[in-house]
């Protein structure tokens, strides 16, 4: 069974421009992404989805595979154009974020391991919240799931609702949270992939701008891998500030 990994890399982006670039570590944000997924136990290979001549020429300076791809809506669409051209031999693809450097690799092995054990159309990836600050933010997506670790429903709100609780008092208990921070890391069978991008955005995707909620309202199952944490996204120069700092002090042990 082969399993591809498969970065969507776009140079521009809104909050921190063009980010996947920054190297005031040495090596690009983008490469450290790939040696995560190069040292994954669960993934044949990684390729690297871009419609920017300048990632691609990174990525070979650095000797990762990459593939052109044309301009995409979204990065799941871009992963899609390269597993139908590039992966026909693959059965299941891992669709990895690119601004996430810190991701461990045993979150892939996991978050595929979820796959074949759910034995589902996709996984993903969850971890539990302990900041009463992210449950009700709604740039953080939550999750909630089944006694089977499949996905119910993925919200921008915070589920599940507690309505006698506070979620102060719900977090300092000694037991697990009850909340899931949704990590943006997903394994498709290839030929689901190549169908769920082939469908129109649901009305539920609308509403709660969750490309993931097109997959469950068309009657698709996600199973969920609960890890302990979520790996820190390069978003912001605030961000990739903090990043440079953890990776000094590594180097500097």
């Amino acid at each position: 069974m082969k399993v591809v990994g498969i970065i969507p890399a776009r140079l521009q982006s809104s909050r921190l421009a063009e980010k996947l670039l920054l190297q005031e570590t040495g090596k690009p944000l983008l490469q450290y992404v790939w040696e995560v997924a190069t040292a994954s136990s669960v993934l044949d290979d990684v390729i690297i989805a871009t419609d920017s001549e300048r990632i691609f020429d990174t990525v070979q300076g650095f000797g990762g595979h990459a593939e052109m791809t044309a301009d995409h809506p979204s990065g799941t669409d871009r992963v899609a154009e390269v597993a139908k051209r590039c992966c026909a031999d693959a059965e299941v693809i891992v669709n990895l974020q690119g601004d996430e450097p810190e991701l461990e690799p045993e979150t892939i092995d996991a978050l595929v391991g979820a796959l074949h054990a759910g034995n589902t159309e996709m996984a993903t990836v969850a971890a539990p919240i302990r900041d009463a600050d992210v449950v009700g933010n709604p740039d953080c997506v939550k999750v909630v799931v089944d006694d089977t670790g499949q996905a119910l429903y993925f919200s921008r709100s915070s589920i599940p609702f507690s309505r006698d609780r506070s979620v102060t008092e719900l977090l300092s208990a000694e037991r697990a949270s009850p909340w899931l921070l949704h990590v943006g890391l997903y394994a498709y069978r290839r030929e689901f992939l190549l169908s769920l991008t082939s469908m129109p955005p649901s009305s539920l995707e609308q509403i709660e701008k969750l490309e993931q909620l097109r997959a469950l309202q068309s009657g698709a199952r996600i199973a969920v891998a609960v890890v302990p944490q979520a790996a820190v996204g390069i978003d912001t120069a605030e961000d990739y500030a903090a990043f440079v700092q953890r990776q000094l002090s590594l180097d500097s042990r």
